[in-house]
């Protein structure tokens, strides 16, 4: 099966599809940028299911590079898939934690059993990922990943990301 890979710029919270990734911070408690939009749009819901995941599982918060699904509340979705991505540095490769970012999930994606799939760019807000070496690891890694779902759909919030996640598909 062959996965489709599409583009599209604007607001993720407005996307109809099975799962949002969302670029957590590891508290999963909501917070700027788009964690921020997803946990506004999305209710009460998502922020009771994500304490409910600090309570059991994550005590210490969910770890740079993993994915937990909870639900999408009042979003056009049936799931967010919370993700926490590395912030840059200069002086460390970490590229490897955001490229897992991406895998975990779409792990979790086809654990659900999610068909399409809508991602930000991660790391590239206030973690201060470049974003032509974002949309490199996020494009490359979700080509390279065996997944079920059908529909890979990368939501990048001004022209500026559109672009350099352009240059990367194609």
């Amino acid at each position: 099966m062959s996965t489709t890979l599409t583009l599209v710029q604007g607001d993720i919270t407005r996307l109809r599809v099975d799962a949002l990734v969302n670029a957590a911070n590891s508290s999963l408690l909501g917070g700027g940028g788009v964690d921020g939009a997803i946990h506004r749009r999305g209710g009460p819901e998502i922020l009771a299911a994500c304490r409910a995941l600090r309570a059991s599982r994550y005590g210490e918060g969910l770890p740079t590079g993993h994915a937990v699904a909870t639900t999408a509340g009042r979003l056009d979705a049936r799931w967010v898939i919370h993700t926490v991505g590395p912030v840059f540095s200069a002086d460390e490769d970490r590229s490897h934690l955001l490229a897992s970012c991406h895998r975990e999930a779409l792990r979790v994606a086809d654990e659900l059993g999610a068909r399409s799939v809508a991602f930000p760019a991660i790391s590239t807000g206030v973690y201060g990922w470049p974003l032509d070496d974002a949309a490199r690891i996020a494009v490359d890694t979700v080509r390279a990943t065996s997944t079920e779902v059908e529909e890979i759909i990368f939501v990048l919030f001004d022209e500026r990301a559109h672009e350099a996640f352009a240059a990367r598909v194609g």
